[in-house]
């Protein structure tokens, strides 16, 4: 006879007193312990991809996960394929690039996949509560990367306005993401340029080498929307790049020190037809991230 799942409702999951208004999350991370543990340590499966109900898949959803997991086997410095681009509003990114993907840094869950290897590591310690910020730890992430989209392939419906979160957020950015509509068959594309040892060298000099410009450049440069030009933006401390991102509207909050979609301290995306690039100042001075690099509460107060 197979065990029986008890309903979190029923479970007696303990929370602390001083996150009592946090109890769902708590509940979440039971629901996600128990899913995991059966499909990788009951069943034995090699890979999970992991959605929530209150999303909604791209045509080419499955494909691109079926292309980008020999990935997660052959390099080791990536630990997660994540389907989500938390800059993927529309006026950040090039809706034509539907084949265009990166490394990030920065674990955003909403649509992902991850192996048994990793669930192996971190499934002993698998915490009570908040088990996305749990995997963005330094003690977790150890430096590795995940590999992301330009264009989403998984957006929110209507009923993440009801959400854990209490749809905040919602209105103002998580429905605005843009759910890629033109099937890319990523199984016929060399997505070896994602590797590590490709793609870190060749990543650097290109943001390195295009022109460095400064903010107001970037905001005032009457330029036409296609010529597709490309931008680097240069940041020295968080205060910095907090102005530069909420002056520019993109996501402006970190996460265990690391900036939404950020890879090497760079963050990538679009703006009226230009690439830009928010890059630390010295790339040979860049010493990693730094976990007191947490933004203010209210940091996406403006979105």
């Amino acid at each position: 006879m197979g065990s029986m799942h008890i309903s979190s409702e029923t479970a007696r999951i303990k929370v602390p007193k001083e996150h009592r208004q946090f109890a769902v999350y708590y509940k979440i991370s039971r629901h996600y312990k128990l899913a995991l543990g059966h499909i990788f340590d009951k069943i034995g499966y090699s890979s999970v991809i992991i959605t929530e109900d209150d999303l909604t898949v791209a045509p080419d959803f499955f494909d691109y996960f079926l292309a980008t997991r020999p990935l997660l086997e052959v390099d080791k410095t990536l630990f997660c394929v994540s389907a989500w681009n938390d800059n993927g509003v529309p006026e950040f990114i090039d809706q034509t690039a539907n084949e265009l993907l990166y490394r990030s840094d920065f674990f955003a869950g909403l649509g992902w996949m991850m192996t048994r290897d990793f669930w192996q590591e971190i499934g002993p310690k698998w915490p009570p509560g908040f088990w996305d910020d749990f995997i963005r730890e330094p003690a977790q992430r150890k430096n590795r990367s995940c590999i992301r989209p330009e264009l989403s392939r998984t957006g929110m419906t209507n009923f993440g306005q009801k959400g854990a979160s209490g749809g905040l957020f919602f209105n103002r950015h998580l429905k605005r993401i843009f759910l890629n509509q033109r099937p890319t068959n990523f199984n016929q594309l060399d997505l070896s340029y994602l590797l590590k040892q490709k793609y870190d060298s060749s990543f650097l000099t290109k943001v390195y080498s295009i022109k460095n410009a400064s903010l107001n450049e970037i905001l005032m440069k009457n330029v036409e929307e296609n010529e597709q030009n490309e931008f680097r933006i240069e940041y020295e401390s968080m205060d910095n790049f907090l102005n530069i991102a909420r002056k520019i509207g993109i996501m402006a909050d970190t996460k265990a020190g690391v900036p939404r979609t950020a890879y090497l301290g760079i963050i990538s995306f679009f703006l009226k037809g230009n690439r830009i690039f928010i890059a630390p100042s010295n790339s040979t001075k860049w010493n990693g991230y730094d976990t007191k690099w947490e933004a203010p509460r209210n940091v996406l107060d403006g979105l």
